[in-house]
């Protein structure tokens, strides 16, 4: 008798199960969890960057005569640019 196409992957996921027992559904939950994580981190990652490219270039757009703020812009700008460097 001929077997359906089901009755084959059923037959082939236990033959997997059986040979790579970390293939099981604990393994794939954990790796969704990590999966969920590392897009959880790329996300954070990629929002502290688009905050600091803001910061960019509000300080950016700011003009001023006066040197006391004019040197406390430049501060603020080697600093966030420096916090863009240092997350990559």
């Amino acid at each position: 008798m001929a077997r359906g196409w089901e009755s084959k992957s059923v037959e082939e996921q236990m033959a997997n199960a059986s040979v790579n027992p970390a293939a099981g559904p604990s393994y794939t939950m954990m790796s969704d969890e990590v999966r969920r994580a590392a897009e959880q981190q790329r996300t954070t990652l990629a929002r502290q960057q688009q905050a600091l490219n803001l910061q960019r270039e509000s300080i950016l757009s700011q003009r001023t005569s006066n040197p006391g703020r004019r040197a406390a812009l430049e501060a603020a700008l080697a600093q966030v640019e420096a916090k863009i460097q240092a997350l990559g």
